[in-house]
């Protein structure tokens, strides 16, 4: 299929996506800020920070050159931590051209803004369409889509077309895509999923086993999809790969780095003392202060998020936090508008 795509941002994800594409003859450039990390991939074929494991195909392009990167292709794809994604998109500004697509691979909320990460894009590209812009988004861990393991997506854009473009790009025999048209309820489920990983991480620290984790789970995609319905998604968007999905491999999965960061809070480290162990980005930590922040907005209950934000910015420790959410008052097990509450 010949496609051409630029990857902006040469982290796990950017590095997985470059490997699997130009596997599957996808014509692939990546982007990288650093231009010493260009020099040692070029020179290796691997990413020594990030997956040092995969060789990266001689197909792939890779470069420091925001402007070449841009110009390569007219689908770009943006794999750059969240919380950064504003500056790049900032400096791509002055490269977006009409026709182009761009999709967002970033799994968080800005912190200043509130804003998803499509928001951001239409805000810093606004040459482009809305509708150009779309997310790709499901339970797809780094490490299993570099060495072709069968992975299943969600591409969301509010126009069908493109939302089907999108699709057709990355779909693979081992990435299969599927389209939906609800951006905000795949990014919400996409976003707050990692502040519930590092739950699920320190209920493993503590020890406290299955049946909390998957109370846990359970209880979790609950309080997403009460923040998605106020934040105008779609229920339906929450079942599947965008909400339980990617909540389910988040919490469970060794790959996951927000349940590691979890973990450690849970084996009682600090949470500097995790960053400054950490050579990658637990989205989750600073997403949970949005995610916190946007259930105050919409006045949506969110218990374990909340009970997140104490542990993290607070202070709180984590078995007090545990002992307050098993005994706060009676509820009913499923939402309803009139009136009930979780």
């Amino acid at each position: 299929m010949s496609v051409s795509i630029t990857l902006f941002g040469a982290g796990s994800w950017g590095t997985a996506l470059a490997v699997h594409l130009a596997a599957q003859e996808r014509d692939v450039t990546l982007w990288a800020r650093r231009e010493e990390a260009v020099r040692e991939i070029r020179r290796t074929r691997r990413n020594p920070t990030y997956l040092p494991d995969v060789d990266i195909p001689p197909s792939v392009r890779v470069t420091s050159d925001l402007r070449d990167a841009a110009e390569a292709t007219s689908l770009w794809a943006l794999a750059v931590p969240s919380q950064g994604l504003r500056g790049v998109a900032a400096q791509l500004g002055a490269h977006a051209r009409e026709g182009d697509t761009v999709v967002s691979l970033a799994k968080g909320i800005e912190n200043e803004t509130l804003q998803t990460m499509s928001q951001v894009l239409a805000e810093e590209l606004a040459v482009l369409p809305g509708e150009q812009i779309g997310v790709l988004h499901g339970p797809s861990h780094a490490e299993e889509v570099a060495r072709g393991r069968p992975t299943t997506v969600v591409a969301a854009a509010t126009s069908p077309p493109q939302a089907q473009r999108i699709q057709e790009a990355f779909m693979t025999n081992r990435l299969r895509v599927y389209v939906n048209t609800d951006v905000i309820g795949v990014e919400i489920g996409g976003a707050a999923k990692n502040v519930l990983a590092i739950a699920a991480g320190i209920s493993d620290g503590i020890g406290y086993g299955d049946n909390a984790k998957a109370a846990l789970v359970t209880r979790g995609i609950a309080e997403i999809q009460r923040l998605g319905l106020a934040m105008g998604a779609e229920a339906q968007t929450f079942a599947g790969l965008t909400g339980i999905g990617d909540l389910v491999v988040t919490c469970m999965s060794a790959h996951s780095r927000n349940r590691f960061f979890g973990e450690q809070i849970g084996k009682g480290k600090t949470l500097r003392e995790i960053q400054d162990e950490m050579d990658m980005v637990a989205e989750g930590v600073r997403t949970t202060k949005s995610i916190h922040a946007l259930a105050q907005r919409h006045q949506v209950e969110m218990p374990i998020t909340e009970a997140m934000y104490a542990i993290l910015f607070e202070d709180e420790q984590p078995r007090e936090v545990v002992d307050q959410l098993m005994t706060r008052s009676a509820k009913r097990e499923h939402w309803a508008s009139a009136g009930l509450r979780e």
